[in-house]
């Protein structure tokens, strides 16, 4: 079998190289084997250092996450980076693409660390539910400071080359790390001394002023992760750095990673990392070997909030964008409402102020769909209205080319009769983007009944391409998330009339872990959508199903939302206030339907919410929708706010177990008749044994 790690000698420094495709992941033999070559360098009379470099598109870009369930090797990390600063000999890490976790955490072992321009390194522990378990707590706050450490470890953000640099993480920047880092080894060889991260004090961390404003930062890290515990214990680590010896901090530091490790957050957050790859894979029989046709030229037709949201969103990411508006005064609009966001992300440091015309200079607004002749893919965004959408596709078949992808960014409405309209309805799919859309992450891919699978690879190479997280859905009113959020909102409306409040509905699910209740997500989104979906949808209501009309007396009086002041809540200054109003309404619909209002605890909102996302889930795998239950917890977490350290409402399902599940749905039937029937998968997989992991297989 092929080594994972050689050892190539350059006069007197050893280059000791892992080849570990496709991400060099830091598996048990890899780091067997790089200890060993790490030994061989400390014996070696005629070696004075070694550099630690990879093959490959990047450096070592973190562990192998399919060890995690197992019991702790003999040689971990920790095992490596300690033999690494044991010796007399300096070690410089090399590093390009991105170093990673455990990779990471190697290279701050190292005496010395060179970085290829557009390099990357992050300590993401934290988003698979754990922290770093060798040394990165201890070793970062030494070389860049507390508070910088700390926003590193509890946000798992990636930080680039010249940030790195900056904060003290890297030595060097070099466009040939390799050959630099070989010449620093040399020069620290001939200078005598080798810089350890360990022996460092945590800088400015003496005043009680500096103590006091990472006090404070600990308690916003803390705040923010909403339950989730590796940020909170992640900071704790870092504020062992200040107070004990290193020893002591990486002792503490990999016991408290190996405890987390073994428990349900890790194991969820993990269970997601695998979940949203499996989601991006084409489906089964759809053709495997298929490739996406090339895409460098797109276009947006509908330049509104959601519409400016997706140009943004492509240049980003390099695409040429041709947004088309209806007039020459609606193009100019879209055109300020993207320069403000650029200009707003300028200001907040997230965007250098040379980039912002570089991005604005990617994107070309036009008032005639003719500017699309040849874009290789175009999204449309126009208001979801079905006769509007059909115009639009109509006009653009005659237009673009016939290979050109041409996707509705549409909620709810049904894909193949927008492709009936087309010329090569093959080509034509949904790409349901979420609002903001250059922010959120999940990105909805609908396959129509014709679509070919390559117009879905080139959807999935798109989606990957801009960062998203993309989940393949079949045709159906409001396709996995709309539909699943529709019938949990339900439930929400139930539990006003019987005595809850839409604050606390909303207060029972921000404290389970959403980031925000769904009545204050429905005032920021805009309650006349809502709205308008429903009376398109009355002819078809079942007559005999339980129908809260709280929604729509809040839309007779004006009331949208945040965008005009009042909603569920009343909106001003970023803040959202308790309204009489909507109290009034919502006990006017108790008093209507006969219902004497009841204190309803905070466990039976969750009880009832979750069971009702379950139902809708087993009746949405049960018609093929989805294509298995992780996808639904990809898209509930991604774009609705399911906090992901439970996992998803699957996960929780399969740990609650699929029999009190039935249960449940069975009680909320009982209750609330038409429409909450059991799903018939619930009961076939209760009769089987079965799990909802067991159909991710």
């Amino acid at each position: 079998m092929k080594p994972l790690v050689t050892l190539e000698r350059h006069g007197d420094v050893a280059v000791i190289l892992i080849d570990n495709p496709p991400v060099n992941a830091l598996s048990i033999p890899l780091r067997r084997e790089l200890l060993e070559a790490v030994q061989e360098v400390q014996a070696d009379k005629v070696l004075r250092g070694a550099v630690i470099a990879c093959a490959g598109r990047t450096f070592i870009a973190g562990a192998d996450i399919r060890e995690f369930d197992a019991p702790p090797p003999e040689v971990t990390t920790g095992t490596v980076n300690a033999a690494i600063e044991a010796g007399t000999k300096p070690f410089v890490a090399a590093l390009h693409g991105t170093a990673l976790g455990g990779g990471f955490e190697l290279a701050l072992a190292c005496h010395a660390r060179i970085m290829a321009p557009d390099g990357r390194v992050g300590l993401p522990e934290s988003r698979i539910g754990l922290i770093p378990g060798a040394g990165g707590t201890q070793r970062a706050p030494r070389l860049a400071g507390a508070l910088a450490a700390l926003d590193l470890v509890t946000t798992g953000r990636h930080v680039p080359a010249d940030e790195a640099l900056k904060l003290g993480l890297v030595d060097e920047i070099a466009t040939d790390p390799l050959r630099q880092a070989i010449e620093r080894a040399r020069a620290l060889a001939a200078n005598g001394t080798l810089p350890r991260a360990r022996d460092r004090a945590v800088p400015d961390m003496v005043s009680a002023e500096t103590r006091a404003a990472f006090e404070a930062a600990v308690a916003t890290a803390s705040r923010r992760a909403r339950g989730a515990i590796a940020p909170v214990k992640a900071a704790e680590a870092v504020g062992w750095a200040i107070d004990l010896s290193f020893d002591e901090g990486v002792e503490r530091e990999r016991l408290a990673s190996l405890d987390l490790r073994t428990g349900p957050q890790s194991r969820a957050l993990r269970y997601l990392f695998h979940a949203e790859r499996v989601a991006a894979r084409l489906p089964p029989g759809a053709g495997h070997d298929a490739r996406p046709w090339p895409v460098q030229h797109c276009g947006v037709v509908g330049g509104g909030t959601m519409g400016s949201g997706i140009a943004i969103a492509l240049a980003d990411a390099g695409l040429e964008v041709t947004l088309v508006e209806a007039s020459a005064e609606a193009a100019r609009a879209a055109e300020s409402r993207i320069g403000l966001v650029y200009e707003r992300q300028v200001k907040s440091g997230r965007l250098a102020e040379d980039m912002l015309e570089e991005r604005m200079g990617r994107i070309r607004f036009a008032t005639d769909l003719d500017a699309l002749a040849e874009a290789a893919l175009v999204v449309e965004a126009v208001v979801e209205d079905l006769a509007v959408k059909l115009d639009v596709f109509r006009r653009l078949s005659a237009r673009v080319r016939r290979d050109c992808v041409l996707a509705s960014n549409t909620s709810y409405l049904d894909i193949n009769l927008v492709a009936d309209v087309v010329d090569a309805p093959e080509r034509v799919l949904g790409l349901h983007f979420f609002s903001p859309a250059h922010v959120m992450k999940l990105l909805e891919i609908v396959r129509g009944g014709r679509t070919v699978p390559e117009a879905l690879a080139t959807a999935l190479a798109l989606a990957r391409r801009i960062g998203k997280v993309p989940v393949i859905a079949g045709v159906c009113e409001g396709f996995i998330g709309n539909r699943m959020f529709s019938s949990w909102r339900q439930q929400c409306d139930f539990l006003l009339e019987e005595g809850a409040t839409p604050q606390e509905v909303d207060a029972a699910l921000e404290a389970y872990g959403f980031a925000m209740g769904p009545y204050a997500v429905a005032d920021l989104a805009g309650l006349d959508i809502g709205w308008a979906t429903r009376k398109r949808l009355a002819p078809k209501r079942d007559k005999r199903a339980r129908y809260v009309p709280i929604a729509d007396w809040i839309c007779e009086l004006g009331r949208f939302g945040q965008k005009t002041g009042a909603g569920y809540y009343r909106h001003g200054n970023g803040t959202r206030e308790v309204d009489p109003v909507v109290t009034a309404l919502v006990e006017r619909a108790s008093v209507e339907k006969g219902i004497v209002r009841r204190a309803v605890p905070q466990a039976e909102i969750v009880e009832r919410v979750h069971a009702a996302m379950v139902n809708e889930a087993a009746r949405i795998l049960g018609e093929g929708i989805a294509q298995r239950p992780s996808d639904v917890d990809v898209v509930l977490v991604n774009g609705y706010g399911y906090p992901s350290w439970r996992g998803g409402p699957m996960h929780e399902a399969d740990a609650i177990g699929v029999a009190e599940m039935l249960r449940r749905i069975a009680a909320i039937h009982a209750s609330d008749g038409v429409g909450w029937e059991p799903a018939p998968l619930l009961q076939e997989m209760v009769n089987s044994g079965r799990s909802f992991a067991d159909l991710n297989l």
